[in-house]
């Protein structure tokens, strides 16, 4: 199996710049690997909030995990801040896909051009009470397309 190569900051057209802590830090000297599943989450909900894609609280739908995954390029570790590019890999029916790149925070004014890590992340828009697959509204569409790059 040939290992792919990190993603290029220009793959991703949103960022979020994410702060680490001190105790997301294994006894390896690096970020956990599961503190990477809550960056993509952080980083894809935030998203959401901004545009009033998701009321979690009051929304008749919301969006559910149903896959996740991470490939590992380079170490990350506190204090480092995490910039956290965003994109759309898959817009389909009733689901997204997205691609997310962690990166090392920019040295001077030189931002890391490779990802340290790239995670892919699927959520299911589903019937806040019922759990079951919803359709994604025309405006939430709209909005995932400016992620969708190439």
């Amino acid at each position: 199996m040939t290992r792919p190569l990190p993603p290029l900051r220009s793959a991703y057209p949103v960022f979020t710049s994410l702060a680490t802590r001190w105790d997301d830090n294994d006894i390896y000297g690096h970020l956990n690997n599961t503190v990477h599943f809550r960056l993509f989450d952080t980083a894809v909900n935030g998203w959401l909030l901004d545009r009033g894609l998701l009321d979690p609280h009051q929304g008749e739908t919301i969006f559910l995990v149903v896959e996740t995954g991470c490939s590992y390029f380079a170490e990350l570790a506190y204090p480092q801040a995490v910039d956290v590019g965003l994109r759309v890999a898959r817009l389909g029916r009733s689901s997204v896909t997205y691609d997310i790149g962690l990166f090392a925070p920019s040295t001077g004014d030189v931002p890391a051009e490779r990802a340290a890590a790239q995670g892919r992340f699927v959520h299911v828009n589903v019937c806040r009470t019922s759990r079951t697959p919803v359709p994604i509204s025309d405006t939430a569409r709209l909005q995932f397309e400016t992620l969708m790059t190439g």
